[in-house]
């Protein structure tokens, strides 16, 4: 039997692909600082080496321990990150590195693996940790990647835009399931078409490139279908049994509470769309979206509710008062 190595495997993707790749008859380990939760602590099915994936030495000895066939590493955020563990774990079968859309530094419709140009990364860049250099460190990351290919090793890199599902921590969709739940008018900004992805099928992502992917090739995933803005909302609201009435507003009307389009979760001004038909070529697919948001939803529900990111419903409601009278 086959043995996984999840670096960084209880919060939200990991935790995800601990699942799907246990479903599939893996052996499963979890290699964490021990700093958040950990939803598999009475599990004994699965091995648990606590470490810093930052200390050289830890991740060393979690591959002697382990000897992994497959190593997932979903908290690499730094380009050494990515460098160490491929040289660590260079003799193993599979390395997928969890990358991100935001690695891409053109705006272009479709983003696509092999032609789209990701973004540079300084020497500064690459060990800051401010949002700003997200895409930089992730893009040297897949650099890294490539380079770990070239030179005989099995790595490969994921591509997920924002991700969505059970156990996500952002907040993001819980403000939007909690405005349709509560109230029948809200606010949407003219939104452009932003890709999303079912955690579920990411999972399933890193399961089929570890299986069958390319070394040195990065994957995109991502839904098959793309909502606006507007139509994500009314897919929440039919799956908590509601209807909305969307009021689209432009950034001078949000001007009047003093909002910005930015402010609401999801938003985006220019279309991000990612190619996944060389991830599909391997027989990936994704979830139905119904099935996908209802699931999301039903966990939302039941959770403990966690930070609603977005503008106050006081500021909504001076802006909806306001266009009531023009």
């Amino acid at each position: 039997m086959e043995t996984v190595l999840v670096i960084g495997g209880t919060r939200f993707v990991g935790r995800h692909a601990v699942e799907e790749f246990r479903a599939h008859g893996y052996e499963v380990a979890i290699f964490n600082r021990g700093k958040h939760e950990n939803p598999f602590t009475d599990d004994e099915d699965i091995v648990h080496h606590k470490g810093d994936r930052t200390d050289d030495d830890a991740l060393v000895r979690a591959r002697d321990r382990i000897d992994p066939d497959f190593i997932i590493d979903c908290v690499a955020y730094y380009p050494r990150d990515v460098r160490t563990a491929t040289e660590i774990f260079a003799d193993a079968d599979a390395y997928v590195y969890v990358s991100s859309g935001a690695a891409y530094g053109t705006e272009v419709v479709p983003k696509r693996e092999d032609e789209t140009p990701l973004c540079e990364c300084t020497s500064e860049q690459a060990v800051d940790d401010s949002w700003d250099t997200y895409g930089p460190r992730k893009a040297a990351g897949d650099r890294a990647v490539f380079e770990a290919g070239e030179r005989g090793v099995r790595a490969m890199s994921i591509r997920p835009p924002v991700v969505y599902g059970p156990y996500d921590y952002t907040g993001r969709f819980e403000y939007w399931v909690d405005r349709v739940s509560t109230y029948d008018r809200l606010l949407v900004p003219h939104t452009a078409l932003r890709h999303l992805v079912y955690v579920d099928d990411v999972a399933r992502g890193l399961r089929t490139i570890a299986e069958q992917g390319d070394p040195g090739e990065a994957y995109n995933v991502g839904d098959h279908s793309l909502p606006v803005l507007s139509e994500w909302i009314n897919l929440l609201a039919d799956s908590v049994g509601t209807s909305v009435d969307l009021i689209e507003v432009s950034e001078r009307e949000l001007a009047i509470a003093d909002l910005e389009s930015s402010d609401f979760p999801l938003y985006r001004d220019y279309p991000h769309v990612l190619d996944t038909h060389k991830l599909e070529s391997m027989g990936w697919s994704s979830t139905p979206l119904s099935e996908a948001v209802s699931e999301t939803v039903e966990h939302i529900n039941s959770a403990d509710s966690s930070e609603k990111r977005g503008p106050d419903r006081d500021s909504e409601e001076r802006v909806l008062d306001v266009l009531e009278t023009i």
